[in-house]
């Protein structure tokens, strides 16, 4: 958990002018139509001094925003993207919303509309592999400048074979259980690379499109990989979802920080489901 702050403004900050900061960075309207985006709860003119920035809402994070006196959570992942028929306090979610009402913490979420942002989750993620002369993998239509779309593409600095850079990623990212792992050949000299943060398979036609010589994501499925592999495809870096979204909080806290003079709080909560990982190994008894 790391902390930011600045000046405070001289009239107190609200939720209401955080929503319009945020909204300015990532539209609601670059949001895929499924999506649910924007402030979920909170009293608009409610003051804020301190926003804890998370990628998901569940109780540690929730609890980790009141325990730290925040007044905002900005989060990447929409707790009510499904459709809901109630929000008693017996559910899961409800719980979450009847706590976070009651303790007067706001709840705001960007989530597609900061994947397609210029700068956004993938350009964070970009940045950790230090990635250079970005563009989008799959550009945004509706963006003349062709700097919007989903995840980025970019050059690294010297070529480095695969296995250095999967070791590079897994020192990078955010480490989890499920760490990086790669699909390809060890040796197999890597130049230019595609990166998706989130689940980003569907963009797998897009990387070979692209010509790159690896493509870092989360969430690959078996067969799309061993498909992709088997016609000649980029080499792929698989790492935990949350790992790859994470390094997006920074970039947010900072335009926070530097546009509200807010206190900031980046959750370094590791929200991954994948709590274990144990290394196969193939008995040596006959």
């Amino acid at each position: 958990m790391r902390w930011s702050h600045v000046s405070l403004w001289a009239v107190p900050v609200t939720v209401r002018d955080l929503v319009a900061l945020l909204e300015q960075r990532y539209p609601p309207a670059w949001a895929e139509s499924w999506d649910r985006v924007g402030l979920v709860l909170g009293e608009p003119d409610a003051p804020v001094s301190r926003v804890l920035c998370a990628i998901d809402v569940v109780p540690e994070t929730v609890e980790q925003a009141i325990d730290s006196g925040a007044q905002l959570i900005v989060a990447h992942h929409p707790l009510l993207l499904g459709g809901v028929s109630s929000l008693a306090p017996t559910t899961y979610k409800g719980r979450l919303v009847h706590r976070l009402i009651r303790a007067e913490v706001a709840l705001f979420t960007a989530h597609t509309n900061a994947d397609v942002a210029d700068p956004g989750v993938s350009d964070a993620l970009a940045a950790r592999l230090g990635l250079v002369d970005l563009r989008p993998l799959r550009p945004a239509s509706d963006d003349a400048s062709g700097r919007r779309g989903t995840g980025r593409i970019g050059r690294l600095p010297s070529p480095v074979d695969l296995a250095s850079l999967t070791n590079l990623a897994a020192r990078a990212l955010p480490a989890t259980a499920w760490g990086v792992r790669a699909a390809g050949a060890p040796s197999r000299l890597v130049t230019t690379v595609a990166v998706c943060g989130g689940s980003g398979d569907s963009f797998l036609a897009d990387a070979v499109r692209a010509g790159v010589d690896a493509y870092l994501t989360a969430d690959l499925r078996h067969h799309r990989a061993s498909e992709h592999l088997a016609d000649g495809g980029p080499a792929l870096l698989d790492a935990a979802h949350w790992a790859t979204e994470q390094p997006w909080l920074d970039d947010v806290a900072g335009y926070l920080r530097e546009s509200a003079g807010v206190e900031t709080i980046v959750s370094e909560l590791d929200t991954d489901p994948w709590t274990i990982h144990v290394a196969s190994q193939r008995s040596a008894e006959v």
